[in-house]
């Protein structure tokens, strides 16, 4: 990688370049947000840093259409999805500036014995990387960065190299909302860079969303440097059905969880595991609201369904699906690829011995899954490297918690579907990653839990 550059996966086109950063740019970045936080974030208040977060929301809010274009440009999305995406982006960074008092609050401990008193000081560690993917260009930095500069952490964010218009914007809004320089600083770097980045002794965590090869990557560098890391990797999510009184919502649920961002989330539902007495039922409403959806211009307010962010993302989606039925899958409804376009495609008959039961499938690709009773349900779920969300339906309120407890994940999300919210915390666990982002817990990631024990 020599540059980042604009490849609309609608149209093949390709729009501006930025060059790398230089050496000397990375370390004149590091230098920068070391001295913000010595000069900036340990003499504000948590409330002024929550006056100057609730600007970069009010900022979100004020250029919508102009942050949402970019993005449609940059990785495809529809724009009606990447509206909404900037207006939720809004909303994180407004949620820290309301809640960030409360949340870093001294926190009296109650002495066993003694005079005096004890409490625990939330306090900033430092420099921080993020390193953030293209799926969601404007949340991810959210959800990272908002918490992080409320606390008063700085920023250093790595943005994927095909988002690098998206990256500049989110830094003018930084700077626009008052936010000193070397607070947030977009970086166009490159992977070698990265390590350096993290083994600098002046950078004190690190936070990737990504795939499982590079959260490994990064996590070697960080354990060898003795840095806090964040992790927020691939997953399969299950969508157990185990009774419904309305068949048709609980497909409606199904199919929003699955093509979401035109299913490229980590956190979507890829395989359903559906109750025998309801699976033909399933399958075929399923697959007729599945198929319903037809890949269009992203640029059209009615458009669903956009293309994949890549002519390489659908390529390797392609390639995925023909292993998977040459290993055994029916294919229920084929999708067909049309450059990066690629429709829905619904599989059944996926063997525990093929590469699609463990593989993540990131596009519109379900798998269904048929099983006889909850245990066998809880079986096939939990059968896999990956543990971010889960979704679950049911009737019986008992079964619902039951089974909640017994699924290795994260997230679990009962009869509902597209249910995030700023102050519900996400993360994973297994090969998922570990660390939580959103709500209280996302705040305390990167904080010196520090400990004051007074005597008179």
């Amino acid at each position: 990688m020599n540059k980042y550059v604009v490849t609309n996966p609608a149209t093949g086109t390709t729009g501006p370049s930025f060059a790398l950063a230089t050496d000397d740019e990375v370390l004149n970045a590091i230098g920068a947000a070391d001295r913000a936080h010595s000069e900036f974030s340990r003499r504000t208040s948590v409330a002024e840093r929550a006056a100057l977060m609730q600007r970069v929301a009010d900022l979100h809010t004020e250029r919508r259409e102009h942050l949402a274009e970019l993005i449609v440009r940059e990785m495809g999305k529809p724009v009606e999805q990447a509206l909404g995406e900037v207006d939720f982006s809004a909303d994180i960074y407004s949620y820290y500036a309301t809640h960030g008092e409360a949340f870093l609050a001294d926190e009296p401990i109650e002495l066993l014995g003694g005079e005096g008193s004890a409490f625990m000081r939330s306090a900033s560690l430092g420099v921080l990387l993020g390193i953030m993917p293209w799926n969601f260009p404007y949340y991810q930095v959210a959800r990272f960065a908002g918490p992080n500069l409320v606390l008063g952490n700085t920023i250093l964010l790595k943005h994927a190299s095909q988002c690098p218009e998206s990256a500049a914007a989110i830094e003018e809004i930084f700077t626009d909302a008052g936010f000193p320089a070397g607070a947030y600083r977009n970086l166009y770097a490159s992977n070698a860079q990265i390590s350096d980045i993290i083994a600098d002794p002046r950078v004190h965590g690190v936070s990737l969303t990504g795939s499982e090869g590079a959260g490994a990557a990064v996590a070697e560098v960080a354990g060898r440097n003795l840095k806090k890391v964040v992790l927020e990797l691939g997953g399969s999510d299950p969508f157990i059905l185990l009774s419904t009184d309305d068949l048709e919502e609980a497909v409606d649920a199904a199919v929003a969880a699955r093509l979401d961002n035109s299913g490229q989330s980590c956190n979507a539902a890829k395989r359903f595991i559906v109750i025998d007495g309801l699976f033909d039922a399933f399958v075929e409403s399923f697959t007729a609201k599945m198929t319903g959806n037809v890949p269009a211009d992203p640029t059209s307010p009615e458009t669903t369904l956009g293309p994949l962010s890549s002519l390489g993302a659908a390529e390797n989606l392609e390639e995925q699906l023909g292993r998977a039925e040459a290993q055994g899958a029916t294919v229920v409804a084929r999708g067909i690829r049309t450059g990066a376009f690629f429709s829905p495609t619904v599989l059944t008959g996926v063997s525990p011995d093929s590469d699609a039961y463990r593989e993540e499938f990131f596009g519109p690709v379900a798998a269904i899954y048929r099983v006889q009773d909850e245990d066998e349900a809880v079986q096939v779920a939990n059968d896999i490297p990956y543990g971010l969300g889960s979704y679950l339906f049911t009737t019986d309120p008992e079964q619902a918690l039951r089974v909640a407890d017994q699924i290795e994940a994260g997230m679990v999300f009962i009869n509902g579907s597209l249910l995030d919210s700023p102050e519900l915390p996400f993360g994973g666990v297994k090969r998922s990653g570990f660390g939580r982002e959103m709500g209280r817990f996302g705040i305390a990631e990167f904080a010196n839990r520090k400990l004051i024990r007074i005597l008179k």
